[in-house]
């Protein structure tokens, strides 16, 4: 593995780059996370012929932070994803691409590939539902309850300070206290997350993303557009234990997304690929492989999934 710059849509990227196959895997993380939280998934593409691109996504890292929120819109960040797609091209990967997301990058990967900007063979999707289900969700208290975070950021300023307080303790507190296997999320973990929160306008960068993108739906105002089917073979992998994201909002999914291979993790954070990396590792590989997608409990039984957390 090594990190690269890659020049995308009028950005500079930082990526982390593993294996030099001519497939193509693009790995797009969440908030308030970065590239290294595929460190796990990585190995897992290289392993199968791909190369597999990880970015710090705009804003973070050392990628470039434009300023203003009007730079952090879904389409903004749609069009990234095919931007570096076009550089992965120019560079000789010509091969076909797999989607992976996590979180926001779940939400970007969602307008991306049902916008259809650029082919994609596969498409995995970890802790994201589909746009429409979770815009019918926010119309419920249950997710309204469970999101009441997303409507606090859009507070200039404050949220800021809230989360840089004590060297941005509250960033290791969000991925520590609602982990379930805390011992996968120590110290140095947590300090990666933490030095890339601190980093100059870092924080306003990231927190855009909710200020650009997400209203409170009113009652009788407009209804989302049509949203066509997403026929790309897709796998969605879903920690049950998500604490921002009801599992309820994966029902009707397969509607919206005909042939989706669903597979929920009991027990396992919204930190899914961090929380539970064998297991979502072991869905991922059968997945690419042409396999048919374990269950959890099948790879309990052959001893390929996660230690339980303790109690």
């Amino acid at each position: 593995m090594e990190t690269i710059r890659v020049a995308a849509n009028g950005l500079d990227f930082e990526v982390d780059q593993a294996g030099s196959g001519e497939k193509f895997a693009l790995l797009l993380h969440g908030f308030p996370e970065s590239k290294f939280s595929w460190r796990a998934q990585l190995p897992v593409f290289a392993e199968r012929g791909y190369t597999a691109w990880a970015p710090n996504l705009r804003g973070y890292g050392l990628t470039t932070r434009p300023q203003g929120r009007g730079n952090y819109t879904l389409d903004h960040l749609a069009d990234d994803v095919a931007g570096l797609i076009d550089a992965a091209r120019a560079r000789g990967i010509t091969g076909p691409v797999t989607l992976v997301a996590h979180d926001w990058g779940g939400a970007i990967a969602w307008a991306f590939a049902l916008r259809g900007l650029r082919p994609l063979e596969k498409f995995i999707i970890l802790n994201m539902p589909h746009p429409v289900l979770f815009f019918q969700g926010l119309r419920h208290f249950a997710q309204l309850r469970r999101s009441w975070y997303m409507f606090f950021f859009q507070i200039p300023g404050l949220p800021e300070l809230a989360l840089s307080r004590r060297g941005a303790e509250a960033i290791g507190r969000i991925f520590f206290d609602h982990a379930r296997n805390k011992g996968n999320f120590p110290p140095e973990v947590l300090a990666e997350y933490k030095r890339n929160a601190l980093r100059p306008g870092a924080l306003t960068a990231m927190l855009n993303y909710y200020r650009a993108n997400i209203r409170l739906p009113r009652p009788g105002g407009a209804k989302m557009p049509p949203v066509p089917k997403l026929t790309v073979p897709t796998l969605m992998v879903w920690g049950e234990a998500d604490a921002a994201l009801g599992k309820e909002l994966t029902v009707g999914t397969e509607a919206l997304v005909p042939g989706i291979t669903i597979r929920y993790l009991p027990g396992v954070s919204h930190w899914v690929q961090q929380d539970a990396p064998r297991t979502v590792n072991a869905m991922i590989e059968a997945f690419l492989d042409g396999r048919p997608v374990p269950e959890a409990a099948d790879l309990v039984h052959t001893g390929e999934a996660d230690a339980p957390p303790p109690r």
